[in-house]
């Protein structure tokens, strides 16, 4: 059960949707000054909000629960993949970039994306092994900085409905 960020340009605030299913497409109204024009935000979702300082070691400080949520949902539905269809290997890798907000690094995006056409993940790793040994498929850039020149967002603590 995906929490999803929503940015209101006109509040200049985040806010925080939970869906009951993965919902990709959906764009809620903003809360607050209800304009139908929500910017859907990838979020690094282990940061907890409205923390200030620094991030130790370039990584976010971890919301534990809902990582722990996050986690367990995924381990349910990795009970009924079959391990030797590398598509939905690839769903599952895809389905947790999108819960975490973690935007996946662009040789690991390159790998899913030829396991998703259904080409052998054996001969993925065979010509892209090197660039896929790194333990950590997730891409940081960007981790906890604001776009542009404007101030920070505010960051709406209720978790509205989708």
């Amino acid at each position: 059960m995906p929490i999803y960020e929503f940015y209101c340009p006109r509040c200049n605030t985040m806010y925080n949707f939970f869906s009951r299913s993965a919902n990709t497409e959906k764009v809620p109204s903003c809360p607050r000054c209800k304009t139908k024009k929500l910017e859907r935000r990838m979020s690094i979702f282990s940061v907890v909000s409205g923390q200030k300082g620094e991030m130790e070691d370039n990584l976010p400080p971890i919301d534990e629960a809902q990582m722990a949520r996050v986690m367990e949902m995924l381990g349910r539905e990795a009970e009924g993949i079959d391990g030797d269809d590398p598509r939905q290997a690839a769903a599952m890798m895809r389905k947790l970039s999108e819960a975490t907000g973690l935007k996946l690094k662009p040789e690991m995006e390159d790998a899913l994306s030829r396991m998703e056409r259904g080409e052998d993940p054996e001969k993925i790793e065979e010509e892209m092994g090197e660039l896929l040994d790194d333990d950590n498929p997730f891409s940081l850039e960007g981790a906890g900085k604001t776009r542009g020149e404007h101030p920070a967002p505010r960051v709406d603590e209720t978790l509205y409905d989708l």
